[in-house]
């Protein structure tokens, strides 16, 4: 999936915790977006594996929920926000396709590692690849809560995000062909 629609989950998943404390609205919007995207970070080591924890991911994420729920405070839900988040991230990976640029040509049997097994998880393909039709889709969708919740620079942030998804969506397809292979 695109990295804009596991910051839309995140924000989806924190949208009704900002309805009912908006005075945490924008440290759950910052700690949901960062989470969404930062186990992406791992494009540069081993994809998929390097950040990316789906399983182990739950310890930090309960750890951090829990710590927010006993010291309720921005700082404190910002963290829950991202730990969840990047957890989501990590553990939806598995229901896409996987990490290759042109997975319609050579699919992989590796959606992402599990590092408490020691083995790949694999692919579901429930969203063809990064940037399918259904992963547009989809990242639209999820954003929808976010632009219910959130306004100001988040909503701005979301309304971004959406076109960019967009974009991506329509021309995925067309990059592998743009990219140079030292990147592929």
């Amino acid at each position: 999936m695109m990295a804009t629609t596991h910051a839309f989950a995140g924000l989806a998943i924190v949208a009704p915790i900002a309805v009912v404390v908006p005075e945490f609205a924008p440290a759950l919007a910052v700690g949901a977006i960062f989470g969404g995207v930062a186990p992406d970070f791992d494009l540069a080591f081993e994809h998929r594996r390097t950040f990316h924890y789906p399983i182990l991911g739950a310890v930090p994420t309960a750890i951090a929920t829990g710590l927010a729920a006993f010291a309720p405070a921005p700082p404190t839900a910002a963290i829950a926000a991202f730990s969840a988040t990047a957890w989501l991230h990590a553990a939806s990976d598995a229901l896409g396709g996987g990490p290759e640029m042109d997975p319609w040509t050579n699919p992989s049997d590796r959606a992402v590692y599990d590092h408490r097994r020691g083995r790949w998880i694999r692919p579901r393909r429930w969203i063809r690849y990064d940037g399918a039709p259904e992963d547009g889709l989809l990242a639209v969708a999820l954003a929808v809560p976010a632009l219910l919740v959130f306004d100001g620079w988040i909503a701005i942030a979301v309304l971004g995000g959406v076109a960019v998804s967009l974009v991506y969506t329509l021309l995925r397809r067309r990059l592998v062909a743009w990219t140079p292979e030292r990147f592929e």
